[in-house]
């Protein structure tokens, strides 16, 4: 098994789940600032945003499962706050980091939906690179397997089927699901950020779709989802949609005696959603601009706007002339 702690400085254990998240933090930065540079916004303001977004995550995290799991703290209110103790909840981190950020966006006088897009990317591979920080803590993993599943089925080295090795048990590598799936997904979303037909917003959109369909099968796998006892024909239909992933693999057990888990019901909301957002936005014109069209704040010097642009028309020519 892996050690969770990297190091020590006297009685201060920096943790291994902590550099992993922080890593992932920075390369999203590093990614919208990339992107950022294409539309003229300068680096601080993405450095802003996320110091800004990533308190708000937290809160919103812990919020979230506070919220659903309220017997578990209502009497004892002081553990709300010992957050060191588990118990977050990634919706909530992105619903409070949506919060946080869009004021700040707003005030810095953009469309929120156009720095969101910007942003879209960077917010899955950060997710990507964070769950190896579950990897790291032997948390947020599947159900039990044998270790012939791990090794010969899935194929995957040594240091992964070790530490899936909880307590003489092996489970399922959770984590690793949705790693890749979100690596694949920000392989998409940078195909679709340079497609002309793409609209101001719906890179933010489709990441919403691409994490909530794949964050769907997967919640199916684990053993530490939160739940809630609901209608038994919505259990049934959210089993039904889930069916195909018993070819290979087996439900994980609903923890918390419900029969409804709140990811899968809200994973699959939001897909509906956006697509229906998507569609709306297009068949009443509210999408007329596109992703590739410049970003300009409204408290910007329109001196300086229009010189840029401008110098973007010159270097628009200069290309076609010498093409």
């Amino acid at each position: 098994m892996l050690e969770s702690v990297a190091f020590s400085l006297g009685p201060i254990h920096v943790r291994w789940y902590g550099i992993i998240l922080g890593t992932a933090a920075l390369i999203g930065l590093l990614l919208a600032i990339r992107e950022g540079k294409r539309f003229r916004i300068v680096p601080d303001f993405f450095m802003d945003l996320l110091l800004i977004g990533v308190p708000s995550a937290i809160v919103g995290a812990r919020l979230y499962y506070v919220a659903f799991q309220w017997s578990d703290y209502k009497d004892n209110l002081a553990e709300i706050f010992m957050i060191w103790h588990g118990g977050i909840a990634i919706y909530g981190a992105l619903i409070g980091a949506i919060i946080g950020t869009f004021f700040y966006v707003r005030a810095k006088g953009y469309s929120f939906l156009r720095i969101a897009d910007i942003c879209a990317p960077g917010l899955i591979v950060g997710q990507a690179i964070g769950r190896w920080g579950n990897f790291m803590n032997q948390e947020a993993h599947g159900g039990p397997v044998t270790e012939s599943f791990l090794r010969n089925t899935l194929h995957l080295p040594n240091f992964i089927v070790n530490q899936m090795n909880i307590e003489g048990t092996f489970y399922h590598p959770a984590f690793l699901y949705e790693s890749v799936w979100n690596i694949l997904g920000l392989l998409v979303l940078l195909w679709l950020r340079r497609r002309p037909f793409l609209r101001a917003g719906e890179l933010f959109f489709s990441y919403f779709i691409w994490y909530s369909i794949g964050r769907f099968f997967i919640e199916g796998v684990r053993t530490d989802s939160l739940d809630f006892t609901g209608p038994t024909w919505l259990a049934s239909l959210l089993n039904a949609l889930w069916s195909p992933m018993r070819v290979v693999f087996e439900p994980g057990v609903l923890t918390y005696g419900g029969n409804i888990r709140f990811s899968q019901l809200l994973a699959l909301l939001i897909v509906i959603g956006m697509v229906i957002i998507i569609i709306v936005r297009r068949k009443k014109g509210y999408a007329n601009v596109r992703y590739a069209d410049p970003i300009v704040s409204t408290k910007a010097d329109k001196s300086k706007v229009l010189k840029d642009q401008e110098v973007d028309k010159g270097a628009d020519y200069d290309s076609n002339r010498t093409i």
